[in-house]
């Protein structure tokens, strides 16, 4: 059975995984590893929510890209991974404040916007992982998991934390980030064996989270 060895792992949890309902936003770099392994490790409730298509540059670290050069990002991963839904749309600031988390247990942010992002952790914190940048960086062993208060070294997570104090918004929740310094400024260079760190984290995490450890 495909699933076997992580139910050898997870015991009686691997249940837990099965029935979760987990939304994802953001197939990206990030986002297409993080379902991948979501997939592989049995959940079997997936939402995936994203607008953009594939191109050349995104097949040096994004999953499927070659395949699908000019495809919507969410329908042709889901010929990959059929058991999977799709909601095609761009995840702004008002899409965030206008959707209905409740029905998730898990919400996933692999997003690189930052209002939404903000809002997302206004919105369903408790429920929340997000992923800050993993771009211009080489080094995997970097990559680091700690609530939004405790997490260093990223320029877009010092914006986050700095407009939620602003916010006053106290609450905590997990954030995925880099404490390695970037080695370029002046583009968004990436390599896959970190964008890809940043997103089996994030499925890790996830799976922590579903089994309530």
């Amino acid at each position: 059975m495909k699933h076997e060895r992580i139910k050898q792992l997870l015991k009686e949890d691997f249940t837990k995984l099965q029935n979760a309902k987990v939304l994802l936003l953001g197939v990206g770099g990030v986002g297409g590893h993080c379902l991948d392994c979501l997939v592989r490790s049995g959940v079997s409730n997936i939402t995936i929510v994203d607008y953009d298509t594939y191109d050349e540059s995104n097949q040096n670290r994004q999953m499927w890209s070659e395949l699908h050069v000019g495809e919507l990002k969410t329908e042709a991963l889901q010929k990959h991974y059929p058991d999977i839904k799709i909601i095609n749309v761009h995840v702004e600031e008002q899409w965030v404040r206008d959707f209905d988390f409740s029905e998730y247990d898990i919400v996933l942010d692999a997003i690189d916007n930052t209002r939404a992002k903000l809002a997302l952790a206004q919105a369903c914190y408790r429920k929340l992982i997000s992923s800050f940048g993993s771009a211009k960086r080489v080094d995997p062993t970097k990559v680091q998991v700690a609530d939004i208060w405790k997490s260093a070294g990223d320029p877009l997570g010092k914006k986050i934390r700095r407009e939620l104090t602003r916010r006053k918004f106290k609450s905590k929740y997990k954030v995925i980030f880099s404490s390695e310094e970037a080695v370029v400024t002046e583009h968004k260079g990436s390599f896959v064996g970190v964008t890809a760190t940043f997103g089996l984290t994030m499925c890790a995490e996830a799976i922590k989270k579903i089994r309530g450890l």
